[in-house]
């Protein structure tokens, strides 16, 4: 499905029905993505920005929600951002926080056992060995609770070798063929393969998505779950969320974008 198509769909659909209820919005609660939604792709978010979130946050209930570990979104959203906001989800929900208090955490390792776990890292690191690129760094394997991340480049570059691995990676699809071959080679582990930001992509099993975070959102306490993300397009890592049938997804382009879309969508009353 066109992303576009699915972006007017959600839109149409909330438009027609729910103008009569943006007065009274405590039902309703807006997840947002991190990089290229909140911030720029791993920077930190503006004081403008997170003013703006404040203010929305006496509108709706705010949620986040992204692929990073907490202290990535710490690094980037602030040391207080699980008692800024009523629901936190960190590495997709697989680390829950509802207010300020853990509600649940999942393991990969465990789930995976620790062959497997070892088969995935030594085929990575062989693959990585033999891959030819511009540059390397540092970090090309990292270990979260819930999912691996994977970087050709290696997580230690500097932010101008980032984006032109990002532009690198585009014309040369580096991580597109990396991820074909794995799953391929790993076909029995069922699991899923997320593109996102400039330069990794993540690895985790099937249904361990962004949807993962809406288990702790019950259905009956929500009228609407709206979801802010950039890579909304089928393989990016918003992919799920966006097109979930519990969520009316919204397409961004950047933090302006996403302040822009909920003042228009929020704060006009």
């Amino acid at each position: 499905l066109d992303t576009r198509v699915l972006q007017k769909k959600h839109m149409t659909t909330y438009s027609r029905n729910n103008n009569n209820k943006r007065k009274m919005a405590p039902r309703v609660i807006c997840l947002f993505d991190v990089d290229g939604t909140l911030t720029v792709p791993r920077g930190e978010i503006t004081p403008e920005m997170m003013e703006f979130m404040m203010k929305l946050k006496e509108k709706v209930t705010v949620g986040i929600v992204g692929g990073s570990d907490l202290d990535k979104q710490k690094e980037q959203l602030g040391d207080d951002v699980v008692s800024r906001f009523p629901y936190n989800f960190s590495q997709n929900g697989l680390v829950a926080y509802h207010n300020s208090e853990i509600v649940g955490q999942q393991s990969i390792d465990k789930f995976l056992g620790e062959k497997n776990v070892s088969r995935l890292v030594n085929w990575t690191l062989k693959y990585l060995s033999e891959l030819d690129l511009p540059v390397k760094r540092g970090t090309f394997f990292e270990f979260r609770s819930g999912m691996f991340n994977i970087s050709p480049i290696g997580r230690n570059c500097s932010r101008a070798e980032r984006n032109d691995y990002e532009k690198y990676d585009l014309e040369h699809k580096i991580r597109e063929t990396m991820v074909a071959k794995m799953k391929e080679e790993f076909a029995d582990l069922n699991l899923s393969f997320s593109i996102g930001g400039q330069i990794s992509f993540d690895v985790f099993p099937q249904g361990w998505d962004k949807t993962f975070c809406l288990n702790f959102l019950k259905a009956e306490d929500w009228d609407e779950i709206h979801f802010f993300g950039d890579k909304t397009f089928e393989g990016g890592n918003d992919y799920e969320i966006f097109t979930s049938e519990r969520t009316i997804g919204h397409t961004v382009t950047s933090p302006d974008d996403t302040k822009q879309q909920c003042t228009d969508l929020f704060m006009k009353d």
